[in-house]
């Protein structure tokens, strides 16, 4: 019997930013988890965000993060099954993670089931209600024409620009992302509960919000947020009987 059990979930790595030492030293501490992990676990599922940018053009790929790209590669060859969520600031990633790696991508959020409980499992951006400035800025950035416009820039101004902008929403939600808002004000919680009118899940798990939230949502029914890794960065792990928040 394969002693390799454990379903693991993180997210919102954001490498790229703030600068490369610090984005570097966010990757050892991944690559590191990733390797520790690699003992047990059957399936690993990073919940989008993994890159502050990416964009994959028809031949070539960003430069750097490649230590995080060699893990998970290796892992894939040990057999196995890592799962990549886009997330709002790596939604350009198309299918080298899947060609080159062995990665399953997912673009939408998916539903599983994991000895016999129901998992809802996505990034969680523009989920709910609200953030209407973002579902329309989605919309614009995950249209065919604009992904196909943005080939055409050179990718030293392109990054460039997509860093910019990604600064400075970073900035503007700063202090949103540290407090929790109460139950009606958050989206994903109200989603969750959304959800749940129509179908139960176990557990509903995202990324994007920055926080770390474990809350129950309705009749044995729990949502749990993954959090960020730029500071005490957390995982969560099903080990097919119970789920728990723990501590990289």
């Amino acid at each position: 019997m394969s002693d390799k059990t454990k379903t693991y979930f993180a997210s919102d790595f954001h490498l790229g930013v703030p600068n490369k030492e610090k984005s570097r030293e966010r990757e050892l501490i991944l690559v590191k988890w990733l390797d520790k992990i690699s003992q047990d676990a059957a399936e690993v599922y990073l919940v989008g965000d993994l890159f502050d940018f990416w964009y994959e053009y028809k031949t070539v790929v960003p430069k750097g993060f490649v230590r995080f790209q060699a893990k998970i590669a290796e892992l894939c060859d040990k057999g196995i099954q890592v799962h990549i969520f886009t997330g709002n600031h790596d939604m350009w990633m198309f299918n080298y993670f899947e060609e080159e790696l062995g990665v399953k991508m997912h673009h939408e959020p998916i539903t599983k089931e994991l000895n016999g409980k129901k998992f809802f499992i996505g990034h969680g951006d523009g989920l709910g209600p609200g953030d209407h400035g973002y579902k329309f800025i989605k919309k614009v950035f995950s249209n065919p024409l604009c992904i196909w416009l943005f080939k055409w820039i050179h990718p030293d101004i392109g990054v460039g620009l997509a860093n910019f902008w990604s600064g400075r929403s970073r900035e503007a939600n700063l202090e949103l992302d540290e407090v929790y808002q109460g139950d009606e004000n958050e989206w994903l919680l109200q989603y969750c509960k959304s959800v749940l009118r129509t179908e139960h899940f176990d557990y509903f798990i995202f990324g994007h919000r920055h926080l770390l939230i474990d809350r129950v949502v309705g009749d044995n029914s729990r949502y749990i947020n993954l959090g960020h890794w730029f500071k005490e960065p957390h995982f969560t792990v099903w080990d097919g009987t119970e789920l728990s928040i723990t501590a990289v």
